[in-house]
């Protein structure tokens, strides 16, 4: 009596199959993203950081003068931030395993502090001081004083920026175990073959001490002439 092939081991391997074949399509796309979002965060950051973020009014006894200051003079740790988190978007496809896991966390983390970084001067006196700096470096005062600060969208737009970072390095911690590595493994062209035990040295032997082939061009011919040495043999071994 001949035993039919029982149909719950395939289902049950091909069930067991699914989700590693689900995952791969959900690591691209992760991966997709976070290189999306930390691309564009670094840039929206950057640009915002050479955009005006604060403006006011110096009052002189001769009048007023209107003053403003770019996100770089208010703050420099935005940008500076920005670069390394996109320094660390890139460094996550150059290392494995706890190390892609230490880079994703920093990338993380310059996305948090930009954010943090690019609104705080918004909501202190951060912009203020930059723009008094600003007027009595115009009046050429000790200090000045500035009326009628006001701020505008750009550092909001370097917190989203930040955000973006953000994003990216959670997704790199989330999915980055199975985002593929940069390959460190580069060929060698050897004179010898795997199998000829050894690399070829000058002179035609072999690194592992056997004699190699015979010279071919015509200088060496003439070389190993002046040596004694029989240029013909096969086996390559010198004349005493």
């Amino acid at each position: 009596m001949t035993s039919r092939p029982s149909s719950r081991g395939s289902r049950g391997s091909r069930s067991s199959g699914e989700p590693a074949a689900d995952a791969a399509p959900a690591a691209r796309r992760a991966l997709a993203a976070a290189t999306a979002c930390g691309a564009l965060g670094a840039a929206a950051v950057l640009v915002a950081s050479g955009r005006v973020w604060a403006e006011g009014t110096a009052t002189l006894a001769q009048g007023e003068i209107p003053v403003r200051v770019t996100g770089g003079e208010v703050t420099a740790l935005p940008s500076a931030l920005a670069l390394v988190g996109l320094a660390a978007l890139v460094a996550v496809f150059a290392v494995r395993r706890t190390g892609r896991t230490v880079v994703a966390a920093l990338l993380a983390l310059c996305g948090a502090g930009t954010a943090t970084a690019a609104l705080v001067p918004a909501v202190s006196a951060g912009g203020r001081e930059a723009l008094e700096a600003e007027a009595a470096e115009a009046t050429g005062l000790a200090r000045g004083t500035v009326e009628a600060v006001s701020f505008g969208g750009w550092p909001f737009a370097a917190a989203f920026g930040g955000l973006l970072l953000l994003a990216a390095g959670v997704l790199a911690l989330r999915h980055g175990r199975s985002w593929p590595a940069m390959s460190g493994r580069h060929e060698r062209t050897a004179g010898a073959s795997p199998a000829a035990g050894g690399t070829a040295r000058p002179g035609g032997r072999a690194a592992a001490g056997r004699p190699g082939p015979g010279p071919e061009r015509p200088e060496e011919l003439w070389k190993a002439l002046d040596r004694g040495e029989d240029p013909t043999a096969g086996d390559g071994a010198d004349r005493p």
